[in-house]
């Protein structure tokens, strides 16, 4: 079949249903100089290769995106990761976050409710509330989502090692508000292998970490069908200091090591791989970072289909969501880290990203005022709307760079990937060590660029100049550890203490047994037991993770 003939045939079945189920945005697609944009171009000349390694937008191998309209269907839900603090406090931003246009929820939580202790835990001592909002039970969640419709919200949850106990709490909120679970949207990032790797909010060991994870996979199939189980992330990765290759590599053997778990736990693929997500590092490097998003599809359609058998055409398709380079923000002129934030939105959205968060410009000092987060939200309103981006699909395609480069870094990627497998997968890795020094001495070359001046960071190692200290900068009232331990008492005072210790011994039970865990979970949920004892009560049988140091 010619290029030509492949395109009629997509033109009048897969774009025309798409465009017949979700008509393509209102606005006119055309040029300053009144030129129509078509929805996707094509080489001019016949090209043996172009089908297999690229194909058309929603084909397989999606290397020109997942959707047959992308952006021009619909922009990138546009999500800012928020959170500090009370409950109340978190509240108030999603709510101002929402009048401003953003169209997703994205929740950070606090350090102890990302480890699993309550707040008036004494390991908890002096963390709550710093980095995100602090939940110690459902009623904390209930706060949280109050006067938000969760039928109408899609909500992100960065949370890993206590996920089945964060997604508990919402599914118990959601049907206070009359939501069922099979109507709730979002993610759970659920990653834990790459806390292992790169950023270090484990718990428990491996082995029973990724027995929850699949019990989520399970559970929600059955029962939270429009809910992402698992966003497998390279960001935290990249974070840590790894390269590009290293961040598509990593992710995708992670995922490789999800799906193989989920397998063995007596799952079918197609049932399970569809809500499979991603989330990816959007860096500085303009050109590379499309390159990148591109041959990660690409990477991933094909171990789908031909190491795991995948039918499904959801089962193959890297659907990600995407956040700024938080490790490229400088404290030093932050006004700088507009300009690259902006560089790495547009990175983002010609990759062909599915949401994405900004990062404000202040975040290397503190935790995002209202302006600087307005400001970062703006960034991705004015490249959606004023740049005209997203008015034909994938545009770079056929650049000889961006095509050299995504081919490239699709072989590089491949190459890691048969090592981690030659190593005995990527658990087996991670135990090992492999993953972590790579990444350590990644991090470390690139620290050397940047102290030789080789590579160079605008007013960090050159083009320097005297600054006065910051100032109107967020700061988190440190009373907020004292609130917590008081609604905690509050809540224990008010629920039926007997009922609670039964969940939690039955849980405790349950992790004996190959059983699924979420119903349980949620039980104790609803009944205001807290994120801190339903983790202690499966501690007791999985045991508490020590890292192992590599040097």
């Amino acid at each position: 079949m010619s290029i030509n003939e492949r395109h009629q045939a997509w033109k009048s079945t897969l774009y025309k249903k798409a465009v017949d189920r979700f008509p393509e945005r209102k606005e006119t697609f055309k040029t300053s100089y009144d030129a129509s944009i078509e929805p996707v171009y094509l080489p001019e000349r016949e090209d043996d290769t172009y089908l297999d390694t690229l194909g058309m937008p929603g084909e397989y191998p999606y290397v020109r995106g997942v959707q047959p309209t992308m952006y021009r269907g619909r922009f990138w839900t546009m999500r800012q990761y928020a959170g500090f603090g009370t409950a109340e406090e978190s509240n108030q931003r999603y709510k101002y976050l929402l009048s401003q246009g953003q169209t997703g929820l994205s929740v950070a939580f606090d350090l102890p409710t990302q480890i699993g202790y309550d707040s008036d835990d004494a390991l908890a001592d002096g963390e709550v509330g710093k980095v995100g909002v602090a939940i110690d039970s459902l009623h904390d969640m209930e706060i949280l989502f109050a006067g938000i419709p969760l039928d109408k919200v899609s909500t992100s949850m960065t949370i890993n090692s206590t996920a089945p106990v964060l997604l508990a709490f919402y599914i118990a909120v959601a049907e206070k508000q009359g939501v069922g679970m099979d109507k709730i949207t979002g993610t759970i990032q659920n990653d834990i292998l790459k806390e292992y790797i790169a950023r270090g909010t484990y718990r428990f060991p491996p082995k029973p970490s990724m027995r929850l994870i699949t019990d989520i996979f399970e559970f929600c199939s059955q029962n939270v069908p429009k809910w992402n189980t698992i966003s497998i992330s390279g960001y935290h990765i990249r974070e840590a200091g790894s390269n590009a290759v290293q961040e598509i590599a990593f992710t995708i053997a992670d995922g490789i090591a999800y799906v193989d778990a989920a397998l063995k736990a007596g799952m079918e693929v197609d049932v399970f791989a569809p809500r499979l997500s991603f989330f990816f590092n959007s860096h500085n490097d303009l050109l590379e970072e499309i390159a990148k998003f591109r041959a990660a599809r690409r990477l991933w359609a094909e171990i789908m289909k031909n190491r795991f058998g995948a039918k499904k055409a959801k089962s193959m398709q890297l659907r990600f969501h995407t956040q700024t380079a938080g490790s490229t923000l400088t404290a030093q002129q932050p006004w700088n880290n507009i300009v690259r934030v902006g560089i790495q939105t547009l990175a983002a959205t010609l990759g062909g990203t599915q949401s994405l968060h900004t990062n404000s410009y202040d975040e290397a000092l503190a935790l995002p005022t209202e302006e600087s987060v307005r400001i970062a939200l703006r960034t991705q309103q004015i490249v959606a709307h004023e740049s005209g981006i997203a008015n034909t699909i994938d545009p770079l395609a056929g650049s000889y760079f961006i095509e050299s480069m995504t081919t490239d870094m699709y072989e590089k990627s491949k190459a890691y990937i048969a090592k981690i497998d030659d190593l005995g997968g990527m658990v087996e890795a991670v135990e090992k060590g492999f993953v972590q020094k790579e990444v350590q001495d990644s991090a470390y070359y690139y620290q050397k660029e940047i102290e030789s001046g080789e590579k160079v960071v605008v007013g960090v190692n050159k083009f320097q100049v005297k600054e006065a200290p910051p100032s109107g900068l967020l700061k988190v009232d440190p009373s907020i550890q004292q609130r917590q331990i008081d609604k905690i008492n509050a809540v224990k005072a008010e629920r039926d203490n007997k009922i609670v210790a039964e969940n939690l011994k039955k849980i405790t039970e349950i992790a004996k047994s190959d059983e699924n865990m979420m119903p349980y979970i949620i039980t104790a949920a609803k009944n205001y037991a807290t994120l801190g004892e339903i983790i202690y009560a499966m501690q007791e049988i999985f045991g508490e993770h020590k890292e192992t140091v590599i040097l």
